[in-house]
C-alpha cells in the first residue's frame, strides 16, 4: 500500500505543473488590466508605470513565470492587487467557513441520499420509490441558485423559520447546507438505488436471507458495504468541490467563504486572489481524488490484494 500511494502521489505532480502554468496565464487571457483595477478612474502615465514595475508586470514572461513558481514553492500565493494582503492569509482566513459549511452539506448529502436510496432499493417500483426517485430527479436537475433563491423565499422571507442571509450561529447553517447538499444527495439517492438493486440479486443475499437473518441485518451488513465503491466517488468529488469553494450558494446566501472571496475576486479583477483560489480548488480536487482511490483499497479487498501484488 505504501509503493502504492508513493506511486499516486507522483502521479499528482504533472497535474499540479499542470494547474501552475494555467493559473500563470489566466492573468493574460482574463480580459481586463490588474493595474488599472488598483488606480480606478483617476490615475496618471507615471502611477499606472510605477505599479506595473512594483508588480514586475513589465518583466519578460518566463521571468515572472520563474518568480511566480518560486514564491509558490515558500508557500507566498502574492498580494491581493486591491487590499494588499497577502493571498495565503486571506484564504486561510476564509477557509473554516467553507469547511464548515461543506462539512453541513456533506451530512445532509449522505443522510438523505443513502437513507432515501435504500429504502427505494427495498421497494423497488413501488409508489415510494417513484415518488423518490422522481423527487432525487428533481434534485438533479434543479439549479442551484434556483434551490437557494427558492428556499430563502419561503423558509427565510415568508415562514421566518430560518434567517435567509448572513452569517451567526448554526440556524444561518441550515439554509446554505440544504441548499449545497441537494443535488449530491439527490445523486447520491440514485447511485445508492441502482447499485443496492443490484447486490440485492446475488446468490449471498438469498442465502444470507435463507439462513434466517433480519432484514436489517441482511441489508446493512451484507448488501449495503458492497455499494461502497461508487458511493465513495460521488463523496470525495463532492466533498473536493465543496471544499474548493461554493461560489453560487455562498453568493447568495452571504456566507463568508473561499467561494464568495473567489468571486469578488473575479468581479474586481484581482489576479493574485483569482489565481490563488483557482490553485487551492485545484489542490482540493487533487486531494479529494487521492483520498478516494486510497479509500477504495479500504473498502474492497480485492483492490487491496490487486495493488499489494502490484
Amino acid at each position: 500500500m505504501a509503493t502504492y500511494l508513493i506511486k499516486r502521489v507522483l502521479q499528482t505532480i504533472p497535474v499540479i505543473l499542470g494547474v501552475i502554468v494555467f493559473t500563470f496565464i489566466l492573468m493574460y487571457v482574463v480580459p481586463g488590466d490588474p493595474v488599472l483595477s488598483m488606480v480606478g478612474e483617476r490615475y496618471d502615465e507615471a502611477t499606472i508605470q510605477k505599479l506595473r514595475q512594483d508588480l514586475r508586470l513589465d518583466d519578460p514572461l518566463l521571468k515572472q513565470f520563474g518568480h511566480y513558481v518560486g514564491n509558490l514553492f515558500k508557500g507566498d500565493l502574492g498580494n491581493s492587487f486591491i487590499t494588499m494582503r497577502p493571498v495565503a492569509d486571506d484564504l486561510m482566513e476564509k477557509l473554516p467557513f467553507t469547511l464548515l459549511l461543506a462539512a453541513a452539506a456533506m451530512a445532509v448529502s449522505i443522510v438523505v441520499g443513502l437513507a432515501v436510496g435504500i429504502i427505494s432499493s427495498l421497494k423497488p417500483n413501488s409508489l415510494l420509490d417513484r415518488g423518490t426517485m422522481f423527487l432525487a430527479l428533481t434534485g438533479i436537475s434543479a439549479p442551484v441558485f434556483w434551490v437557494g433563491l427558492l428556499l430563502i423565499l419561503i423558509i427565510g422571507v415568508n415562514l421566518k423559520w430560518l434567517p435567509p442571509i448572513g452569517y451567526g450561529g448554526v440556524e444561518y447553517l441550515i439554509l446554505p447546507a440544504i441548499t449545497l447538499g441537494t443535488r449530491s444527495a439527490a445523486f447520491l439517492a440514485r447511485i445508492t438505488r441502482a447499485t443496492m438493486l443490484d447486490v440485492l440479486q446475488q446468490d449471498y443475499i438469498r442465502t444470507a436471507r435463507a439462513k434466517g437473518l433480519p432484514e436489517w441485518k441482511v441489508v446493512l451488513k451484507h448488501a449495503f458495504p458492497n455499494t461502497l465503491i461508487p458511493i465513495i466517488t460521488i463523496i470525495g468529488v463532492d466533498f473536493g468541490s465543496y471544499l474548493s469553494g461554493a461560489v453560487l450558494t455562498e453568493s447568495i446566501f452571504g456566507w463568508p467563504g473561499i467561494g464568495r472571496f473567489a468571486l469578488d475576486a473575479i468581479l474586481k479583477r484581482d489576479f493574485p486572489v483569482i489565481q490563488g483560489t483557482v490553485l487551492f480548488a485545484a489542490m482540493m480536487f487533487i486531494l479529494a481524488n487521492l483520498i478516494v482511490d486510497l479509500l477504495y483499497g479500504v473498502v474492497d479487498p480485492k483492490v487491496r490484494l490487486e495493488r499489494s501484488n502490484g
